[in-house]
């Protein structure tokens, strides 16, 4: 009796071991497709660089897995909406909405790429094309309207899409969207972003900035 006893004891102790590995290894998000974690991510005391700040050491000069822009200026996505100005031509200055292809249609010069531009470049790019064909010498200015919204999933009371704020940390996140529910873990979530035309996912503790086009996912906690 008392063996089997301890035998029973032993495979509830080991399955309890498989779960909470798996638990700890779904973390990390290298299970997901198309996503990387590198591990000094995961290691780098809170917060995480922040947009135009240095990597941490060992890190490289761009890895594809860390979740922050390495310039200090926007790069536009689908989904921005875009000021453009073109002095003297009331009729090209307008809002432009950049498309889920990555461009903005301008009156006249058609289709201009500005996914993975900065604003200072996408009135280059717009320049360019104006004096290839139409004006002799355009000013041009661009400045973002409206950035593209975030993402929140998971343990949170209402998941979603909501616009993004200036300087917004996951823990605002988490308080647009009505706070944790009650099995929430609360420490870390996982932040995936775009970074180099790469979908890259990482943990991130909750004083992390985000930005416009990231997805939050607030994990469930296993006890």
């Amino acid at each position: 009796m008392t063996t089997c006893r301890i035998t029973v004891s032993a495979k509830i102790l080991i399955l309890l071991l498989a779960v909470l590995t798996s638990g700890l290894s779904g973390c990390k998000g290298s299970a997901i497709p198309g996503l990387t974690t590198p591990d000094f991510a995961l290691s780098t005391p809170a917060p995480l660089p922040g947009p135009g700040q240095a990597y941490p050491p060992g890190a490289g000069r761009a890895p594809p897995g860390v979740p922050v822009v390495p310039f200090a200026t926007y790069s536009l996505d689908s989904g921005d909406r875009v000021r453009v100005i073109v002095f003297g031509q009331q009729n090209l200055s307008n809002v432009y909405t950049v498309s889920a292809s990555g461009t903005v249609a301008i009156p006249l010069i058609g289709q201009v790429r500005a996914r993975g531009l900065t604003t200072g470049e996408l009135s280059n790019q717009i320049a360019r094309k104006l004096r290839a064909q139409y004006i002799k010498d355009p000013k041009v200015t661009a400045e973002v309207v409206t950035y593209r919204p975030f993402y929140i999933l998971g343990e949170v009371t209402r998941p979603g899409q909501y616009p993004y704020a200036h300087a917004l940390t996951v823990e605002e996140a988490v308080a647009i969207a009505e706070g944790y529910t009650p099995r929430a873990k609360k420490r870390m979530v996982r932040i995936t972003r775009r970074f180099d035309g790469v979908m890259s996912t990482v943990m991130v503790p909750t004083d992390y900035p985000i930005q416009p086009g990231d997805t939050i996912y607030v994990l469930q906690r296993l006890f």
